[in-house]
């Protein structure tokens, strides 16, 4: 379910300039969705979302506009509450995930821009990352397990 939430205010705040918590909230409520101002903020950090200068609407913030630091630990996250598996295949890294929650992992690490990462593909619960080579793609996956150990992020 949370899922499908943050996926629909993704949508909302890409097609429509929402300006206000509470604009937010009635949209969602038309779509399914009833949710507390509470629930509501969560999920606009978890996305990282933050307010246009020009009107003040939601945007979906890029990797320039948050700490590496900060990064790292949304994608640590991530990958603790996402990550089933992780598979290092020549120069290619096969990640599973819950139903779902493959587009939301993969947007973590793209933000992350984690070094021999050249790209991502994500699914519905399958992501591919491309790794420079079978060296960096064995790297990285060891990277993605020691970043999901909760002990980590403390």
């Amino acid at each position: 379910m949370k899922q499908r939430r943050l996926a629909a205010i993704r949508a909302l705040v890409e097609r429509d300039a929402i300006r206000s918590q509470e604009q937010l909230r009635q949209r969602l409520a038309t779509r399914g969705f009833d949710v507390t101002q509470a629930t509501l903020s969560r999920d606009i950090k978890a996305l990282g979302l933050v307010k246009r200068a020009a009107d003040g609407a939601y945007q979906t913030g890029g990797p320039e506009n948050a700490p590496a630091s900060t990064v790292l630990v949304t994608l640590g996250r991530a990958l603790a509450e996402y990550l089933s598996s992780a598979e290092a295949v020549q120069q290619l890294v096969v990640l599973r995930t819950g139903p779902g929650q493959a587009p939301l992992l993969g947007l973590a690490i793209d933000r992350a821009r984690l070094a021999g990462v050249v790209g991502t593909l994500a699914g519905d619960d399958t992501i591919l990352v491309i790794a420079r080579g079978p060296r960096q793609a064995r790297t990285l996956v060891q990277r993605l397990h020691h970043l999901a150990d909760p002990r980590e992020l403390a």
